[in-house]
């Protein structure tokens, strides 16, 4: 058995036996991390909620055959107390945590570029600057670009060509008339400006897009996230439903 010591996030929790979890944490510089929690549920716990998803911790863990122990932790920054009062922040922040789960699939393999964007996402949307849904597409985008599946936004995908026509989620973005497939959507220019700006972290023009182009820019980044995991990420029907409540009422047309 060895200790080692890191900072990491809680990713998520499950339940071990009576009174133990097996918390989920990225960590800085280890990576993902699987460790149990023992007596955690219990009221008298010594770690109360330090091991409750959105906590930003320091934790010291014993490295086990299967699952590390964690032996002490403190809190960093409770990121989920300012989160669970505000539900369209609390639902981006869940698909955050969900998402950098799904991308960080080895455990133990460093994932430093992925935990900054996690931290920095956590912090943005609970000092409440930029409206969540555009803080969490702006997360998916930059999380693709780290794990190597940035979309193609500037040229067509395929051949290079700046004379882009439509978004091609199987081609790797946007593509021109010659190469555009069956079945590409046509978004409007705002809307690829829009996704643009959020991986560049350019806010002012975030900002000020307007919301049918924030629409559809949710739905192209959504869609092609969840094509390259290969998976839907569950959160996201909450965040979805959110969105759907908050825009009733502007029409989800294309220009």
């Amino acid at each position: 058995m060895s200790l080692y010591r890191d900072e990491g996030v809680v990713l998520r929790t499950h339940k071990l036996g009576e009174a133990d979890r097996i918390i989920t944490i990225l960590t800085k510089r280890t990576g993902k991390v699987r460790a149990v929690a023992k007596g955690v549920r219990k009221t008298k716990s010594r770690f109360g909620s330090r091991l409750e998803p959105f906590t930003h911790v320091d934790v010291q863990l014993h490295t086990g055959r299967s699952l590390d122990m964690v032996t002490q932790v403190e809190t960093l920054r409770p990121y989920g107390e300012a989160l669970v009062s505000d539900y369209p922040r609390y639902t981006a922040g869940i698909a955050m945590l969900e998402t950098a789960d799904r991308l960080t699939q080895t455990e133990k393999e460093p994932a430093l570029r992925q935990f900054l964007l996690l931290v920095g996402g956590l912090r943005t949307l609970v000092d409440g600057s930029h409206e969540p849904r555009l803080v969490l597409d702006a997360f998916f985008l930059r999380s693709l670009a780290v794990a190597g599946y940035a979309p193609a936004l500037a040229e067509c995908a395929r051949c290079g060509a700046d004379a882009v026509r439509a978004f091609a989620i199987v081609a790797g973005g946007v593509v021109c008339g010659a190469c555009r497939p069956a079945g590409a959507a046509v978004p409007a220019a705002e809307t690829i400006a829009l996704m643009i700006a959020l991986l560049r972290g350019d806010w002012p023009a975030a900002d000020s897009a307007e919301q049918r182009n924030r629409v559809e820019c949710s739905g192209l980044v959504a869609a092609y996230l969840q094509w390259h995991l290969e998976h839907g990420i569950r959160s996201l029907r909450h965040v979805e439903r959110t969105d759907s409540t908050q825009n009733a009422h502007v029409p989800h047309t294309w220009s």
